[in-house]
Formats: C-alpha cells, structure tokens, sequence
C-alpha cells in the first residue's frame, strides 16, 4: 500500500542490503545539523545559521560597508533575505565583472578581502571533530564496509566539513576523493572520470569544496590541492555554479558531471538525507538524470511534514522514478498520499524507532505514523541495525 511507512521502508531495506546494485548517497547541510551537543546545540549549523554566525563575524569593522552593500544588492535583486551561499556567490559574481574599477561601489580588492573573510569565517564554523565512534557518520561506515560490493558506494555531499573523512578514516574504511599524491595530494579530474580502484574503496565527491581545499596561482597556473585544515591559504569552497573564469571552475563542474554519469547509469539508486533541495544547480543535475534515465530511483529522506518540502514535492510531482518520505507521508509515483491511520500499532520486523505511531491529534482511539528516516541520527542507527543482515568484506 502506497500509504504505508513500514511497507516503503522495508523497499528501502531492500535496496540497501544488496550488494550488485550501484547505490550511492546525497548528503546535505542537516546531517551534521542533528549532531547535538549536551545543551542541544548543533555540531554544525544549517545554512541559516551559518550565515548568522558570518554576519556576525564579518558584518564589522572594515568590512561592515561592503557587506551590507552586497545584502542589499541581492534584497533588491531577489525579493528575498540572502543566505550566505548567496552571499559568496554575488560577492564573486561582482569581483570577476570589477575589473580595475569599480562595480556597484566595491572595488576588486574590497570584494577579494570580503570573500577571503566569508570563507575563513565558514571555515571556523565547520572545523569540528566526532568526540566519539558512535556517530551516525560512523553507522555509516560500518554500513559500507560491512559487505562485499561489485560496485562501491558513492557519497556525494554538499557540506564542507571533514566529517565523513574522519569516520571513514578511524574505521579504516578506504575511499577515494578525486585526490592523488602524497606530499601535496592534488585534484585529478581525468582520475575521477576514469578510477579503476577496487569496489570496496568508497567514493567521496564533495561538490561543494571542503575546508581543507586550497587553490591558487602555481607557477602560473590555478591548481587545486588538499592540505591540513589549519594551513592557511585560499579555502576553496563554491556553494553554486558561478561564471568563474574557466580554471576555477574545475573541481565543481567535475564533481557535478560526476553525479550525472552516476544517476545516468541504468538501475542506479541515490538515496538523499539532510537535503532540502534549495541548490537549484544540483536539482537540474537530478532532474534532467532522472528524466533521462527512468531505471534510476532516488529516495529522497526529509525531516520535516510534506507540506514544509514545496521545491522537493514539485519536482518528486513531476519526476515518478523520485520517491519523496516525509513524516506524515510521501510522494510515490508523482502522487501525493499521507500515512493511514491505524486502530492498533501493527507487527513490525524494522528497527524501533523508524516508524512511531502515536495517538492522533484531536483525541480518538486512531493511531498515526511519524516516519523518522528523515533525521540523519535515525538513519545513521537504521544503517547500524542493518549492517548486521549483510556479509562482510572478506579480507
């Protein structure tokens, strides 16, 4: 039944526990964002969030002019309160157009120190360590390495955090970034386009840069490298497709060509969790895949009712083979539906916790399901109960 959350996440199980088939995961901004502190403080904060915590950083001193010039620009612009992918996006936009003067009153170099401040300020923001191994990223890996794949998982993310390295890397899980080298390890994206490494490396492709990222001028010519988080130098994180000049362009549009050969292979499976579908560039990625490619399904997790998703349903509305689950229903086969409504909690086989029903607002002996695989500390714990069911990596 369509509208049945035990029945769609047992589809789910199913898809997860198979080792054949060319599975990968779209991570976003809201798996680090359900990491907790003890005050319930989250490990990393959502764009939202990040972008009050830059404002407040940066919005001061010589800087405080031209930022407020940027955010009224793009007020104006837009209609809308610019995030701070916005931000960094216009601030590039206008330093490429500047030139030697000026543009909309901000010179090159002003616009040059605003973004190196933008970017230092994101990257303090999302320098954190897992304190323990009981992480959902840790779930995770052991999820991963707990079977004997013909083809890896790819994870694709938008975060900038080093998170995921850290799990993958004290599970002694191997994974491939689109990195090679030793000393100085450099972005490669003839080896992205072709790696021939064994299945059981993971691939990590994160579209949007990472903190440990570094780009700049060598002898010449714009080269990207990866370096130790705390190494100065110009962190190279691109929130969204903008017209740089051609050599910065390099590692986002490999990364996102990368996502499209992946969705664009025949029988494929993404599932996404923490992603609100607010990059209109990663959506058209998907889009155009899913329209080209109907054997490909994508199982989009959300954490929020369906009603607070407009741009995921809209698209799961127009996309059949993209399956949206929310907690209080879901889209399947371009049709809306909301979970039944049950007299008795029925018999489950899944995990505690993946789906709590609860007396249904109002009063009345009605039961209604919450569907919890949205929250990535829930899914984290659903791969951990799973990991079990499969046959691990011979060695």
């Amino acid at each position: 039944m369509f509208d049945d959350p035990e029945r769609l996440t047992n589809e789910l199980l199913q898809c997860l526990t198979q080792d054949k088939k060319r599975l990968g995961l779209l991570l976003g901004a809201g798996c680090p964002y359900s990491i907790k502190d003890e005050a319930g403080k989250p490990m990393i904060p959502d764009i939202d969030g990040l972008t009050d915590v830059v404002k407040s950083e940066v919005c001061c001193g010589d800087y405080a002019k031209p930022w407020k010039n940027v955010c009224e620009q793009l007020s104006q612009d837009t209609g809308n309160q610019p995030n701070i992918e916005h931000i960094l996006s216009h601030v590039r936009g206008l330093r490429d157009l500047a030139g030697s003067g000026e543009i909309r009153g901000l010179t090159k170099n002003t616009l040059d120190s605003l973004e190196q401040s933008i970017c230092e300020s994101i990257k303090r923001s999302a320098t954190k360590e897992l304190k323990e191994k009981l992480t959902p990223y840790h779930n995770l890996g052991n999820w991963i390495g707990s079977i004997a794949r013909s083809e890896p998982v790819e994870i694709f993310t938008t975060n900038y955090d080093l998170l995921f390295e850290q799990a993958l890397e004290e599970l002694r899980i191997p994974f491939f970034d689109g990195f090679v080298g030793s000393r100085q390890p450099f972005f490669d994206p003839y080896a992205i386009e072709s790696d021939r490494l064994p299945p059981r490396w993971a691939r990590l492709w994160k579209i949007h840069g990472s903190i440990n990222w570094r780009s700049g001028l060598v002898d010449g010519i714009f080269k990207v490298w990866r370096a130790s988080a705390d190494e100065g130098g110009d962190v190279l994180i691109h929130p969204s497709h903008l017209k740089y000049e051609q050599s910065r362009k390099m590692p986002y549009l490999a990364l996102m060509d990368r996502l499209g050969r992946f969705l664009n292979t025949p029988s494929t499976a993404l599932i996404v969790v923490g992603y609100s579908f607010r990059d209109q560039h990663l959506n058209d990625v998907i889009i155009q895949s899913l329209q080209g490619t109907p054997s490909t399904t994508v199982f989009a997790l959300m954490y929020e009712m369906l009603g607070d998703h407009e741009i995921a349903v809209d698209i799961a509305k127009s996309r059949s083979n993209l399956t949206l689950i929310t907690k209080d229903g879901a889209i399947i086969g371009t049709k809306a539906t909301t979970w039944r409504e049950v007299s008795e909690k029925p018999e489950s086989k899944l995990p505690d916790g993946i789906v709590e029903w609860t007396t249904k607002a109002g009063g009345g002996e009605s039961l209604v399901a919450s569907f919890k695989l949205g929250d990535f500390v829930c899914f984290g714990t659903f791969l951990q109960s799973i990991s079990g069911m499969m046959r691990p990596i011979e060695a």
